[in-house]
């Protein structure tokens, strides 16, 4: 008898550590099966074995009956505690690991906002309230001092819309809602430090989710194409097929990207696959380097 291996539901991220791997482990119905029989098969092979043995000697007409019969009993646990586990069973533990990359992602997005905004925006208003109350202390005595710091202030204030512009953009760009993947990408690919050629063939704009998943993956991998590939030239490609919105982003860059050792790019790939998606990085040494993303398609109404 032949038993597919069981599927392994226990994927305890590597980025937890021990623990977390041991808490997977323990919430993982296959791994519990498996220690089960393990515990069980062996005083089972002891007392058929002790069974089978007697019979020989004592009833010996009706071995080949019994003997059968734990066979079938042997099958039977075999079966229910070693077989491939069921769909949903499978699908259900995919969904708690993804909820929790989600969760991690999201945090992570929350802690960079808070960073962000308490770095860059906040500081710069402080600066200027002080600014500003200094001027006004001044504006009697010293006219021309205070008109000064005033024209400073009004510089800080034009830095701090932009800097707060550029927060908003990177929750979700307005031009992304308003417009659409062609025209955000294309916005996206100007503040890449290489050309880039942008060419987005979609019937129809997809459920905003996947919109915005399909936005930030593009705008990620071209900051990693700035920074890290040395490259000439960058293409983006989204398109649909079936049921599927592809995505593929290429450069003539020096290559060796990975989605190994907690990169940038396993985040994205851990993100994608959070919603059914797929991530494939194929970036030889010296290049080129070729990413290709897949989201499910969803349109706005739901479908």
């Amino acid at each position: 008898m032949r038993i597919d291996e069981p599927s392994p539901l226990a994927r305890g991220r590597a980025d937890r550590g021990f623990f977390g791997w041991l808490w997977a482990t323990l919430k993982d119905p296959v791994a519990w099966r498996s220690t089960l029989y393990a515990f069980i098969r062996l005083p089972w092979g002891v007392l058929t074995f002790c069974v089978t043995l007697v019979s020989l000697f004592v009833a010996w007409p009706v071995l080949g009956h019994l003997a059968r019969a734990l066979t079938l009993v042997d099958r039977a646990m075999v079966r229910g505690l070693l077989s491939p586990s069921s769909e949903l069973e499978r699908r259900v533990a995919e969904l708690e690991e993804d909820r929790g990359v989600v969760v991690d992602t999201a945090a992570a997005d929350l802690r960079r906002i808070e960073r962000d905004l308490h770095d860059g925006a906040q500081a710069r208003l402080v600066a200027l309230a002080m600014g500003l109350g200094l001027a006004k202390e001044k504006l009697l005595e010293d006219p021309d001092a205070a008109a000064r710091m005033v024209d400073e202030a009004h510089g800080e204030v034009k830095l701090a819309l932009q800097e707060l512009r550029d927060l908003a953009r990177g929750i979700h760009p307005a031009i992304l809602t308003d417009r659409g993947l062609g025209p955000a990408l294309s916005s996206v690919a100007t503040r890449c430090t290489v050309p880039v050629r942008v060419a987005v063939d979609l019937p129809a704009r997809p459920a905003p989710a996947i919109e915005g998943i399909a936005y930030f993956t593009v705008s990620e991998l071209l900051q990693n194409v700035s920074k890290h590939s040395r490259a000439a030239m960058a293409d983006v490609e989204v398109w649909r097929k079936r049921d599927r919105l592809l995505i593929q982003v290429r450069d003539d860059g020096r290559g060796g990207a990975s989605t190994a050792g907690g990169s940038g790019l396993a985040g994205l790939a851990e993100r994608l696959g959070s919603v059914d998606g797929l991530f494939v990085v194929d970036s030889p040494a010296g290049g080129p380097t070729v990413v290709t993303a897949e989201l499910p398609w969803r349109d706005r109404a739901g479908g």
